[in-house]
């Protein structure tokens, strides 16, 4: 049995305390975290505070956590001039909130660490806290050096290894009979580790048992072999799988479960010998932990999901088995075969009450920016558990409201998978206009935005959510069965084509797209209901905005614009940019619609003379030009992009709106006219440069489109907009500026732009008269 707090308090109550702080100990920090200017500590089952006055004295400003009122108010007491933030924690249980996003360059456990069951997860979660090069300072007693009836206030060789394991960085340091502990790096990744005991016979098989707590954290024990592993062993005879792991987990660890099923199959090799493993999840559990067979195990530990990628020694297996249970939690594991079992799992609870708290604050960092007027989007961000769905990232990146979470990326290091922005997520939501008992579709998968919309739609709703990744797919009915709704289903396919087979008699209430666009698929249009919305997130001109576009017959209307970005789509209908390079790759020249226009001469011309025009557009502060980009591309003949490298000495801008016409090349720049202190008081002024022998005229026409935007267009906003089938003949169309896309022609009715008859714009593209 553990020391409870009553024990604690009593201790201090009773005027107790620890062994004073030595002169070896301080010597010890004073050579190796000494305190920085404006440096922060904190000092984690302080009792009674000697070691956080010591570290005030050194100049630090000291946070001083424990768990037991008595010990804080002696400390307080004893230190009544101090300047040491006292602060009632428990490090292992509570919701950290007391320590703010506080940044650390020292935290210290000083004889307190052996109190802690879940070390290396508060070891861990700590060190993520640490400011660049902090450290963490363990002062332990050794068991070697600890009386029997006293062992409870010391680690053993074995728990020093468990938890030093993980850290890139770990200097031990004799002091005295205590063991001093330097730790920093707190994320040495996790490595797939074979036993060094050669499997025998034909086959291995066996099952590993996946347990979470009540705050979604999973078991592991640190095994005598110097790795993690999870509750599990060979299939005894004849039992079941499923068996298997609940009676490994019994006789492991103490635990019965009370729930469990068998999620998926594992095939693989141990030093040459076949491999059967069996993941068993389990949905619940009665008993308390302990470690029931010592000559196997140190000791059992509950693990944050989003620490797993940070282990160091985990056993292959064991590693295979959490990446079954959370795709993509564990990077660069060795392959594995693995054939999904469970077609059916009710979801498993669980979750920190910081996640709790964090959720909530986002939720409210949202509804005030205004992006989720609605009680149903509102309530659905305060319930749907967006860590669960992004379980390979803390909690604290997994709830910035403002912040994508990356959940895939291809060989070359691009994002191809994301957790888009809350706030982006709950403006698409609210666009979609969505009523109870509603089906939706969603282009693009991941879960958590599926989830969103689930809860918005209700109990008798759901949701269809298609991907062209098998993984994205996976791993989207993967999370979903552990924490969804059970309304959401995962469909692989190319989603330009919609959902075939799963489109209502009517079609969709809504259709929701979630990645960049190049064009608008038929099939959307075709699968929405009539008076439904299609919210998209479309490129134009290499610009992207989320549209809301309502279906009315075969036209769909735009009633909303949002300036976003999203990762760009992979199916059938991705686009890439035809690109021209120039002066050996330095500029590069890019249509992002249309076909590429004639680039000759410009090489000579980027290294001849550069002609440059004031639009008179000067600007104070911070600027929102959104409009004018989508205005340049739509109204300038040539539109085109530009960009390139860092440092050019040929061009201003590494990325800007250009147009290209009679062998020239304009774009847009700007420079800081008048510094301030106070950047809302700064002046900015637009030029534009341009080379060629046309050089005065394309530098004109796109000054006076500035000019235009300016004076006739930026405070009305966004124009109207229709988006028609791309067969839709020229006269069918009403007037306005037209870009054409694949299989939609856009119709943009700026302000001041009177029609003139067709006139050609962009490859493709025109003005409708």
């Amino acid at each position: 049995m553990g020391i409870t707090l009553t024990d604690w308090s009593a201790h201090y109550s009773q005027g107790r305390g620890f062994r004073r702080l030595g002169d070896d100990e301080k010597r010890l920090i004073v050579e190796h975290a000494p305190a920085p200017e404006g440096g922060r500590a904190l000092d984690v089952g302080c009792g009674t505070g000697e070691m956080s006055v010591y570290l005030a004295s050194l100049g630090y400003e000291v946070d001083a956590v424990d768990a037991v009122d008595a010990a804080l108010a002696r400390a307080r007491t004893d230190h009544p001039d101090t300047a040491v933030r006292w602060l009632r924690l428990d490090i292992e249980r509570d919701d950290p909130a007391p320590l703010d996003d506080t940044l650390y360059d020292l935290v210290v456990f000083r004889l307190s660490v052996a109190f802690v069951h879940d070390r290396t997860r508060v070891l861990h979660a700590l060190g993520r806290r640490l400011r660049e090069g902090g450290t963490v300072l363990v002062v332990t007693p050794l068991a070697a050096h600890t009386s029997a009836e006293r062992r409870h206030i010391a680690l053993d060789e074995d728990e020093i290894s468990a938890l030093t394991c993980g850290w890139t960085s770990v200097q031990r340091i004799a002091v005295g009979d205590l063991a001093a502990l330097v730790l920093r790096g707190p994320c040495a990744d996790t490595v797939a580790t074979e036993r060094s005991v050669p499997a025998t016979g034909n086959a291995v098989a066996g099952a590993l048992a996946v347990v979470t707590d009540e705050y979604g954290r999973v078991l592991l024990g640190w095994s005598k072999r110097g790795m993690w592993e999870l509750a599990g062993g060979k299939i005894d005879g004849a039992e079941s799988l499923d068996g298997a792991g609940v009676r490994e987990l019994a006789e492991e660890t103490g635990l019965r479960a009370t729930g469990a099923t068998v999620l998926a199959i594992l095939t693989d090799a141990a030093q040459g010998v076949p491999r059967v493993t069996a993941v068993i999840r389990i949905a619940s559990f009665t008993g308390t932990l302990t470690t029931a067979e010592p000559e196997k195990f140190t000791r059992w530990e509950w693990h944050d999901p989003h620490a797993l990628g940070c282990l160091g020694p985990l056993f292959t297996p064991a590693a295979q088995a959490l990446d079954a249970v959370w795709p993509g939690v564990i990077s660069g594991l060795p392959p594995v075969h693995t054939y999904p079992h469970a077609t059916e799992l009710a979801p498993v609870t669980g979750e920190p009450a910081e996640a709790v708290r964090l959720r909530r604050r986002m939720a409210d960092s949202v509804i005030a920016g205004g992006w989720a007027p609605s009680a149903a989007v509102q309530e659905a961000l305060r319930t749907v558990p967006r860590h669960r769905f992004a379980p390979e990232t803390d909690l604290k990146t997994a709830y910035d409201d403002d912040l994508a979470v990356v959940t895939r990326r291809d060989k070359n290091g691009k994002a191809t998978s994301s957790v888009s922005a809350a706030w982006l997520q709950a403006d698409m939501a609210e666009q979609l206009q969505l009523k109870p008992g509603a089906t939706v579709l969603e282009v693009g998968s991941g879960g958590y935005n599926a989830e969103l919309l689930a809860h918005v739609v209700g109990r008798a709703g759901r949701v269809v959510t298609v991907d062209v990744d098998p993984y994205v797919v996976h791993r989207t009915q993967r999370l979903g069965a552990e924490a969804g709704s059970g309304r959401v289903t995962a469909v692989l396919g190319d989603g330009g084509l919609g959902a075939p087979g799963h489109v209502p008699a009517l079609g969709f209430d809504g259709v929701m797209i979630t990645h960049n666009a190049a064009d608008i698929a038929p099939a959307w249009r075709e699968q929405l209901a009539q008076g439904a919305r299609l919210v998209v997130p479309l490129e134009m001109g290499g610009y992207t905005r989320s549209l809301t576009l309502v279906r009315r017959g075969d036209v769909l209307h735009c009633e909303h614009w949002t300036y976003c970005g999203f990762v760009r789509d992979r199916g059938a209908a991705a686009r890439s940019a035809p690109a021209v390079r120039l002066a050996d790759g330095e500029v590069t020249v890019r249509w992002e619609d249309g076909e590429p226009g004639d680039t000759s001469g410009l090489e000579e011309a980027l290294r001849g003379p550069r002609r440059e025009v004031s639009t008179g557009l000067v600007v104070r502060g911070t600027f929102n030009f959104e409009t004018l980009q989508v205005y340049a591309a739509t109204t300038l003949p040539g539109f085109c992009r530009l960009t390139a490298r860092e440092g050019s000495a040929l061009v201003a801008q590494q990325d800007a709106a250009a147009m290209l016409s009679d062998g020239s090349l304009a774009y847009l720049t700007y420079r800081k006219v008048k510094d301030a202190p106070d950047p809302a008081d700064r002046l900015t002024e637009f030029f534009v440069h341009a080379y060629g022998p046309a050089a005065s005229e394309v530098a004109e026409q796109f000054a006076g489109c500035v000019r235009t935007w300016d004076q006739v267009v930026r405070e009305g906003g966004y124009p109207p907009l229709t988006v028609h089938p791309a067969g839709t003949p020229d006269e069918q169309l009403p007037a306005g500026d037209v870009l054409d896309k694949p299989s939609a022609r856009l119709i943009f009715q700026w302000p001041g732009r009177v029609p003139d008859g067709t006139q050609a714009l962009l490859a493709g593209g025109g003005q409708r008269a």
